[in-house]
């Protein structure tokens, strides 16, 4: 129970591995606010009987990282509950691949809005809420897209490539609160996006590895999972490559 009585804030739980991260936190004693982008029943279902069996407190969220009132919405509604937030997983995301010369500028700045402003704009209201209590940790999920670049990958690996420097500026500036900031960078991993990918290209990656396989969402949940928790404790500015030992 890494987790009892801290409560996290993580986006993007509906799927994939936000929904990986939710399970791992709930299962580890954490109360959680549940952000997704649409409000469904199914949703809601699946997120009180987690809570239920795990005897933790999960309470969904609802707003759309494309549009930042809404993103400000989510902060006042999350900080409106009064709860110590002690954890930040940024991990709403969208994918999107073309080529350098095909990348509409238009394209590039959709993907940048969601994967990389709305990003900071709510990181931004929930670290100050965080600041009052001196102490927490940011966790965001980033790519290794943004590291080893890679055809086709102009806006998303982009994108990306910026959160993990953000990261760094993030955590030398909030150091000074107690509240540590880190990155995760998985390389392909089973999730909605590994099913969206060319066959080819996702072959490739895999035989790149030295473990010849994807990851599972639940692998990079546990190392977010480290990361939140107080065994990471002296870890801030890092940014934690989850790649089962990608060469390229």
């Amino acid at each position: 129970m890494l987790l009892q009585q801290k409560t996290a804030i993580i986006t993007g739980c509906n799927r994939g591995i936000g929904k990986a991260v939710m399970e791992v936190f709930a299962e580890n004693g954490a109360d959680i606010f549940a952000c997704v982008r649409k409000e469904s029943d199914e949703f809601f279902d699946a997120t009180a009987r987690l809570g239920e069996k795990l005897g933790v407190s999960i309470t969904p969220v609802y707003f759309d990282f494309a549009e930042s009132e809404e993103v400000k919405a989510g902060i006042r509604t999350i900080i409106s509950s009064k709860k110590q937030i002690d954890i930040l997983v940024n991990n709403a995301g969208v994918a999107s691949g073309s080529f350098f010369q095909m990348t509409s500028l238009q394209d590039l700045k959709q993907i940048f809005e969601i994967n990389f402003f709305s990003q900071i704009l709510f990181t931004q209201g929930i670290s100050r809420y965080m600041s009052r209590f001196k102490t927490g940790s940011i966790i965001n999920i980033a790519s290794t897209a943004g590291l080893i670049g890679g055809a086709g990958m102009t806006s998303y690996g982009s994108s990306k490539a910026a959160l993990m420097f953000a990261t760094k500026t993030m955590a030398t500036e909030l150091g000074v609160m107690n509240i540590r900031v880190n990155a995760i960078a998985p390389s392909i991993t089973k999730t909605d996006m590994f099913d969206q990918m060319e066959e080819k290209a996702r072959n490739k990656l895999i035989e790149s590895s030295a473990l010849k396989r994807p990851a599972e969402a639940v692998e990079v949940a546990n190392v977010a999972l480290f990361l939140a928790s107080d065994l990471s404790s002296f870890v801030t500015g890092q940014v934690l490559r989850v790649d089962g030992g990608l060469t390229t």
